[in-house]
Parts: structure tokens; sequence; C-alpha cells
């Protein structure tokens, strides 16, 4: 089978393959061209010597400008062997250079020697150094004897066969002059040199760029074979340039510039890599036997220099023997240290052996082998600990025969997937299953698979019962609740998701209840928190016992838990909201039931959210339309059940939206502070303003704080919104004052705000003393009596303020009966009635006792006493008959913008309502006189 990868793979080799067969043909082409140019002569005695001479240095130019491009584009450690092939062929093209300048530009015969020798001869050293470079490096120092034994031997029995037949003879000829002798000598001798390397490194070469190795190899060989039949006797003497034989060295040359560039195909194929496999062992094989052959060829060759001489008739050369004396001491050598080579081998391959033995024998895990038919041919001494059956008792058996039949299925589609792919591709693959134990337990085993020799398997097995056991107990641990052991909230949306997702997406009915337990902070805060824990699960116990074996019970976090009740697919919708909200009133019921908790009884009730499966709602919206019916429920009275509706995700999305817009509305401006008087009942007279916010979003829509305070449930952003109040009135205080309209200002505080310690008392001060305001011109309104806030801290808070001049005002008296208890216990200067006692005072006799039993209280304790919301003359009336000090509403004003607040000031009173009006109760009802108008300021 083929992966995309090999895909790519083949059509990169096949591209690569198009391109190098043209080069090959171009190459082989412009061969072919000089080669017939050479066989007919070129047409002319000039140009043959202008193509013999500047030809070949122009292609051993083009070897030595391609290797040398080739060295400085690549990077590897191969890239000395490229340059030192540039150098040999810059030598070789200067060489044919000066041949020529000398043949075809002076028209003179090349004297010998010549500056042309001396090029040719610096030719062999770089390209034997080279070859050395593109040597597979020995490991060891007999690795390099080796090496340089094996090069001796193939140079000693060439130098042995070539000085037999020739090169004795080329010295005779030489006349006794030594520079012509050592000329004659130097060439043949190079060349030895070069055919030993480039035949010792062809059974060495690197496993790296073959092909270009390869092909470099082949160059040069093709380049000495000319230069030997150069120096031979038969055609040195009849040698012209231009001749056939300058298309050797011509074709030597491109070979060698063509050499670096060659597509390597060594890469593997990953179509048949079996047959990969068997090729690369067939090569190495093939090496491996003619590099061990090459010591005995050595031999064979000198044998045949020695006999050469003895058959015809001469004595044995000096020369000869010496070289075939050293060639067999080489030898000699040689197969010494192959021998010692051999028996280090032989010992480290014993201890390996006897190692790995040990390794198998002593390990924890069970390593198996079996056929490719599945019967088990081995097995290690392990499986006894592992399995409780002993090694001897397995094998001959059946690899099926110990999985679990539900895992075999599986595991053997596995193996035969893993077989099909190649081993390039997968070289290993893991499987877990459950084997078959001696006493007939089934225990978790996880396999690590090899392939074995002749298409067996290798099994590497190990029992990882425990850990399974581990996982799944933390894979409970993770989707479970741990007080209750219901499913947590990340288990229930999964739940969810499967029953809107799954085969029974269609099934109608199906619905989240989400279950609050009203009344269970008392508890926990009364009790404590084990009796709190221990009403939870009993609370949990019976949720799960009043839903359905299909369905799910879960608990969310804290007192919240929630219901998944599966559709069964019948009934129209009025029968299934019915049918749910009769089961979710039962468990309302249930809930509600007494709690046996810590030895005694105690209730809380259950308000519950329902919500139906929409068609394509999805598990997150379906939980949250749930917890939107709960939270209306719980707003509705608590213990109840509300089944979810449209418009209640509506109202949150558009408290969310006034929410986002309220954050940015204060930075930008949409803020303004009015100011409503607070009238003297006596006078008229406007004794202090109170500061109120407005804002007027960018749409143009005006917000009241009751409005736009209960959508922000963001506690910075109120506290921020706060300190703007308390920054804004106190500096517009001052600018009324430095104007002649000097007035006290009220600013509404929560108690929590006065608690936080973000606010600190410096602060204030700070701003009265920045604006010059003085003693009693800043009156802190405190508001939020909540009878968990702790009164020792506020009083010293508020005790801090008074000493700064501070007056402190109580808003919303008479509203809670924490009211009464910060009378008693707070530095209060003013008392602020609530509206709920002013806006019946005249209709009803019963609170107009209550209003003036309380303005009594405030008399008799010297507090300057407030009517808040006072909007009808006959209220001013009967507050100021009550003895109310002072009133504000719109009987004298709404608040006011900075402009009209001023005008106010100046006219500086208010015209009273004219004559009594007493108010008359009669059933409830108020008879009011005809002189009830309030007179707006003058």
């Amino acid at each position: 089978m083929s992966t995309p990868g090999a895909l790519s793979a083949r059509r990169a080799a096949a591209a690569d393959g198009r391109t190098g067969l043209a080069s090959q043909l171009v190459l082989a082409g412009v061969c072919a061209a000089y080669a017939l140019g050479s066989a007919f002569g070129w047409g002319s005695r000039q140009f043959a010597l202008i193509m013999g001479d500047f030809g070949l240095s122009l292609a051993a130019a083009a070897a030595a400008v391609s290797c040398f491009l080739y060295a400085r584009n690549r990077g590897s450690r191969f890239r000395p062997a490229w340059l030192l092939f540039a150098l040999s062929s810059a030598m070789a093209a200067l060489g044919n250079a000066v041949w020529g300048w000398y043949e075809a530009v002076l028209g003179m015969a090349v004297p010998s020697p010549s500056i042309a020798d001396l090029f040719f001869l610096c030719f062999a050293p770089p390209a034997i150094v080279g070859l050395l470079v593109l040597a597979k490096r020995p490991v060891s120092k007999a690795g390099w004897v080796c090496l340089g034994l094996d090069a001796w031997l193939i140079g000693g029995s060439l130098l042995t066969l070539s000085w037999s037949l020739a090169l004795a003879h080329t010295s005779q000829l030489s006349g006794g002059s030594v520079p012509h002798a050592a000329l004659d000598l130097a060439y043949p001798l190079l060349d030895i040199v070069l055919v030993s390397m480039v035949l010792a490194l062809h059974f060495r070469r690197s496993s790296a760029n073959r092909s270009a190795i390869n092909t470099a190899i082949a160059a040069l060989a093709l380049t000495v074979l000319c230069d030997a039949l150069f120096t031979s006797p038969l055609l040195q003497a009849t040698y012209r340039s231009g001749q056939l034989l300058d298309a050797g060295w011509f074709a030597g040359s491109l070979l060698l510039a063509y050499a670096p560039w060659v597509p390597n195909r060594g890469g593997p194929v990953v179509e048949h890599p079996r047959v990969v496999r068997r090729v690369a062992r067939g090569r190495d094989g093939i090496s491996g036997s003619l590099s061990a052959l090459t010591p005995y060829l050595a031999a064979a060759v000198c044998t045949l220099g020695i006999l050469y001489n003895t058959l015809n008739g001469r004595s044995i050369d000096r020369v000869v023997l010496f070289t075939a004396c050293t060639v067999v001491l080489a030898l000699v050598v040689r197969q010494a240290i192959m021998l010692v080579d051999n028996i280090t081998l032989t010992r480290e391959l014993a201890q390996k052996e006897n190692h790995f033995r040990s390794l198998v024998q002593g390990s924890s895990d069970v390593i198996m082998i079996a056929a490719p038919s599945g019967i088990l041919h081995y097995v290690s001494p392990a499986a006894s600990g592992v399995w409780g059956r002993s090694a001897d008792e397995l094998v001959g058996s059946e690899l099926a025969s110990l999985i679990h039949p539900e895992d075999l299925g599986r595991v053997t589609h596995e193996i035969r997937r893993f077989l099909t792919a190649g081993p390039l591709q997968e070289p290993t693959t893991r499987i877990e299953c459950r084997f078959r134990s001696g006493t007939g337990d089934w225990l978790n085993v996880e396999s690590t698979v090899n392939r074995h020799q002749g298409g067996g398997l290798l099994f590497n097995s190990r029992d990882v019962t425990e850990r399974v056991r581990l996982q799944a107990q933390l894979q409970h641990n993770a989707e479970h609740d741990p007080l209750t052991d219901l499913p947590n909230r990340a288990l229930f949306t999964k739940r969810v998701g499967q029953a809107l997702n799954g085969r029974r997406a269609g099934d109608k009915g199906t619905a989240v209840l989400f279950i609050d337990l009203d009344g269970f902070k008392a508890v926990n805060d009364r009790l404590g928190h084990q009796a709190g824990d221990d009403l939870l699960v009993q609370a949990a116990r019976r949720l799960a016992e009043s839903v359905r074996q299909g369905d799910t019970a879960a608990r969310l976090g804290g007192d919240e838990f929630a219901a998944l009740i599966l559709g069964d697919g019948s009934g129209d919708s009025a029968d299934r909201e019915r049918h749910l909200q009769e089961l979710a009133d039962r468990l309302r019921l249930r809930l509600s039931q007494p709690y046996e908790v810590d030895g005694s009884s105690v209730r809380v009730a259950a308000s519950i959210g329902v919500a139906f499966a929409e068609p394509g709602i999805s598990a997150g919206d379906l939980l949250r339309n749930a917890d939107l019916a709960m939270y209306r429920a719980k707003a509705a009275g608590k213990g109840r059940v509300v089944l979810f509706a449209p418009q209640m995700k509506a109202e949150v999305v558009r408290k969310a939206e006034l929410a986002t817009r309220l954050r940015s509305a204060l930075h930008e401006g949409e803020f303004a502070l009015l100011h409503q008087p607070v009238v003297r009942l006596d006078t008229g007279r406007i004794a202090a303003v109170a500061a109120q916010a407005r804002w007027r979003s960018a749409q143009g829509i005006l917000f009241t704080p009751a409005e736009f305070l209960r959508v922000c449930e963001d506690q910075d952003r109120t506290a921020e919104l706060g300190r703007w109040m308390l920054e804004e009135a106190v500096e517009q205080a001052a600018e009324r004052g430095a104007r002649g309209h000097a007035v006290p200002v009220s600013v509404r505080i929560s108690a929590s705000r006065i608690l936080d310690r973000s606010a600190p008392l410096g602060t204030v001060e700070a701003l009265l003393t920045r604006h010059a305001l003085p003693s009693g011109a800043l009156i802190v309104e405190l508001a939020e009596h909540d009878p968990r806030i702790p009164l020792d801290e506020l009083e010293r808070r508020l005790t801090a303020l008074h000493r700064l001049g501070v007056r402190i005002a109580l808003d919303g008296f008479g509203n809670g009966y924490a009211a009464i208890t910060a009378l008693r216990r707070l530095p209060v200067d003013v008392l602020k009635l609530d509206r709920s006692l002013i806006e019946g005072v005249v209709e009803s006799a019963r609170l107009h006792k209550i209003t003036s039993g309380l303005l009594k209280i405030a008399g008799d304790l010297g507090l300057q006493s407030v009517a808040e919301g006072v909007d009808l003359p006959e209220q001013v009336v009967a507050l100021r008959a009550m003895g109310c000090t002072h009133a504000q509403g719109m009987a004298f004003s709404g608040p006011l913008d900075e402009y009209r607040l001023r005008r106010a000031l100046t006219t500086g009173h208010y015209e009273l309502p004219r004559g009594p009006v007493e108010p008359v109760f009669a059933g409830g009802t108020a008879v009011r006189s005809h002189n009830e108008t309030a007179v707006p300021p003058t």
C-alpha cells in the first residue's frame, strides 16, 4: 500500500530521473560528437590541434568550475573532496592550455620537460587526496592500517605488473637521463597510485550521495586509463593532438563536471521496501566479497608479473622482487589483522549474545515470537511470573487462544494492517488487549509488536492491569462529584450533547431540570459545613431515586443540581409540558421534605427551572435556558417550578448589553450630575442639595440610578461610579461656594463602599482640602442597612469621617429593622425618612402615626429630619405639622442641572403651601382642601 508521503517521494524521484536522463543524453551527445571529430581528424591539422589541446583545456576548466560551484553551495563533509577535484581539473586545464600554446599557437614541439609536465604531474595528488576524503572513514587505528595496506596491495601489484610489461622498458629508453627517466616514470607511477585509490575506494566509498561518488570515480578511472594508454610504448610514439585518445580525456573531464550534480538514486523506494532491502543486501554482499578478495587478487597480480619475467627468459627485476616481497608482507600483515579482528568480533558477539540472553530471561516483560500462522515459537521465562503460566506450556499454543474473544477481532485487524504497511512507514505498532492468565482471570496487556524473520512477529508484552484500573478510577473521579458521586458538570454537559446529537436526537420531550436548594446557606452557616455536606448527599440520593434509569442526575456545584430527562418521542407539546411539570413538582416536594442532619430536622426548599430541547439547540444553550428559568423561580418567591420562555433570554440579553454599555459610559462622558434641593419646612429656604447621577446614553436614552444600577453587577464599576459622584459633587459644591451659593451637598454612599479598603479616609480628606470645602458642607447619606455588615467597623469609619467635618445622614430610615440598630450605634446627624413612609401619610391613619412617631424620635435625639419623596402639597403641610424639619421632592423641585440649580439658589427659597391642610381619614380616603398647590420659586 502506498501512503501520501510515499507517493510524493515517487513523484519527486520520477522528476529527478527525467532531469538526470536528459542531462546524460546531452553529455553523451557532446562526447560522441567529440569522438567523431577525433576519429575523422577534425577536417584539418590546425583545427585538430586546437580541439586536441584547447578543447581538452576547456573541458577540464568546465570540470573545475562545476566542482568548485558545487563545493561552494553545499555544506557537507565531502566539500573538501570536490574542492580538491576542482584543483585537479584546473591543473589539467592549465597543462592542456600550455601544450596547445606550444603546438597550436607557436607551432613548435613541446619541450620535454616543460611547464605543461608540471601541471600534468600536479593533476594526480589533489585527486588522490579527494578520493581519500570520499572514503568511508575507518573507526579504529586497525582500520586505517588496513586501508593503507589495501592501497599498497593494489598499487604494488599494479606496479609489479606494469614494471614487468612496460615500465622497465621505458626506464631503459630514457638513455640514462635522470630528468627524462624520472618524468617518464612519474606519469605511470602517479596513475598507478590513482588507480589503486580508485579500486580501494570502490569497495569503501561512503553510502551518502553514492551516485555522485560513483560518477566521480568513473571519471577519474577513465582519465587514468587514457593516461596509461598514452604512456604505453605502443601509443606514445605515434600520438598526435586531436586523435581519438583525446576523446577519452574529454569524456573524463565532462563526466567529472557532471558528477556532483547527478541525482541521488540511493533513496528508498517506498513502493517495494522488501525489494529495496534485498537489493541493498545484495550490493553490500558483493562489495564485501570483492573487498575480501582484494588481497588475494593483488597477490595473483604480483605472481603474474613474476611469471611474465620468468616465461620471457628474463631474470627477476629488483623492482619486481622488492615490490612483490612488500606486497606479500602487506598481505600477511593484513591477514593477521583480520584474524585478530575476527577473534575480537567473535568474543564480542558471544558477550552480546550472553548479555541479550540475560536481558531476555531477566526482564519483567514477556517476550514472545509467533510464526505467521500464530503459533508461539518462543516465550521468555517471565511468563510464569506475569501470566501465571510457564513458558514451556505456552510454546506451541496459538496466540489467539490467549486473547479475550471480544478483543480478538480488533487485534487481528491491527496485525494485518501492520503487516500490510511497509517497515519504513511503520517499523512497530502497539496493541492493548486482555490475556487469559493461569488462574483464568483476564489481564490487561500492552504489547509492542515488531517484525521477525520469515514474516513472524516479535511481541514485547507487559501487564498493565493496575494502570488500566487506575486510569478508569481517575476517569471516574474527573467526571463525577467527589461528595455525592453524581456526574459533575462536565459529564452532564457531555451527556446532554449526546442526547441532542446522538441517535435519539429526534426524540421529543428531552428536557433539562436546573435545581437550586433554597435556604441551604443558612443551614451551612447555622450547623456547619459537615452538616451541609450531609444534606447535599441526602438531596443527591433523593434526586437520583426520582429519575428514571436512562435519565441522568448530576451535581453542578454548591447546592445546584440538574437532571437530564430523555424524551420518549410520543405525545404533543402540551402533554410533554404537563408531564415534565408534574415530574418537577414531585421532585420539588421530595427535595423539600425534612432532612435528618446532625440529630436535628431541617428543611430547605427547591427552585426548579425546566427547559425543553429544541431543534438545533446546543447543550450549552439548553443548560443556560434551564438556569434562566431557575433564577426566575427564585426571583418569583423560591420553592417553585418555572418553565423557560424565550422572553427570559431577551431580558438577560438586554441586561448584559446595558451592563456592557455602562462600562464605557463613564469614560465617554455620558454621565451627568444633577442636584435636588432639600427645603426647610419652616421657611421654605434651600438648606442643602442632594446629588443624583443620570446617564444619558449615546442613543439618547435617559436612565435613572434605579435602572442602571440594577443591571450593573460589576462591583469595580459601581465603585468607580461612586468615586466619580463624590469627586464631582465636591468639586461643583466648591465652585458654587466660590460664586456665592454655598450650600451643603449630600452624596449617597453604600455602607459596603464605606468599609472598602480601597477607598481610604484620606481620599475624602484630600478632596475637602483640595477644594477648600468648609466643615459641614458635605453630607454622606448611608445606604444599605444590611444586618450582616459589621457595625463596629462601620462605626469607626463614620466617626473618623465625622471628625473631618462630614455630616452623616441615615438614608431610608423606617425601611427595615436594621435602621433602628444603626440609629443606636452610629454617629448620625440627619434622618432621611423613606419614601414608603411619605406616599400614604395623608391617606393612612396608621402610616400617619408611624411617621409621626419616627419624627418624634428624631426630634428627641436632636437630629435633623428630611422627608424624601414629598410630591404633594398636603404631604408638606402634614409633615410640617408632625415636626419634620426638611423635605425634598416634586412638591418643590425635581433634580436640576447646574444652570437651573444656580437660578434656584439665587432665589434661595420656595413658597410653602398656604393655609392648614388637615388630613381627613374616612375609610382610608382623604378629603383634601382646595388650597393644595405648591408655588414654584419666584
